[in-house]
């Protein structure tokens, strides 16, 4: 069995400290890195401290960036590189969360399937999930069932011209979702597998929600 990764803590862009606030936790996508989702700070809801965290490995070169999980066979192969990589994420949070009003996660494609899947590893450690342009892993773990019953809200967006994530994935995605959160759903005619303004609006209307809902 592969080790657990370890996230680099210099890695991470914060844009205040979490003592005190909630916390949003970014998980970039294939490829890229922390500074991607990073730069979206400025249009999210600013009662969050912010954390963009960077990915453990490399992808096979020429690809640039960083990776949580390798995509070879990505509609085939088990769940355990992805639980792996979520694995690492709640290591991480255990060290630097401990004073944080409360923890969500936004992830984008890779990201926002690490985040799905570390909400299944901790359902209570959450309180929300925002997936762009992500899937939910197949198979079971052992908390799904109480997932399951507590239905935390789960945002997914996604396009209709994304040739990325396999359509598999997709269909698996949109039966598993509903009966494991309270899910808002949105789709997108004219988005590939991208994040666009009027994504953007919704997350934040999305987020902004979760802040009032927890004064």
């Amino acid at each position: 069995m592969p080790e657990t990764p370890i996230l680099d803590d210099a890695a991470v862009l914060w844009s205040q400290e979490p003592a005190g606030r909630p916390l949003l936790v970014l998980l970039h996508g294939y490829g890229a890195d922390e500074r991607d989702l990073f730069a979206l700070t400025p249009h999210l809801p600013a009662e969050f401290a912010v954390a963009a965290v960077r990915a453990p490995l490399e992808p096979p070169f020429p690809t640039p960036g960083r990776s949580w999980y390798p995509i070879e066979g990505l509609g085939s192969r088990d769940a355990a590189h992805v639980t792996r990589a979520a694995a690492s994420l709640l290591t991480w949070l255990d060290a630097v969360a401990s004073e944080a009003t409360s923890i969500g996660l936004l992830g984008f494609s890779q990201g926002g399937a690490v985040a799905l899947q570390a909400l299944r590893l901790d359902p209570e450690r959450f309180s929300f999930v925002v997936n762009l342009s992500g899937y939910a892993t197949p198979g079971e773990l052992p908390r799904d069932a109480e997932l399951a019953e507590r239905r935390p809200p789960v945002f997914w967006g996604r396009g209709v011209l994304d040739d990325v994530i396999p359509g598999q994935l997709v269909l698996h995605t949109t039966d598993w979702l509903p009966g494991h959160s309270d899910l808002v759903g949105r789709i997108y005619p004219d988005l590939r597998h991208a994040v666009h303004e009027q994504e953007l609006a919704d997350v934040r209307v999305f987020l902004e929600k979760q802040v009032d809902q927890r004064g």
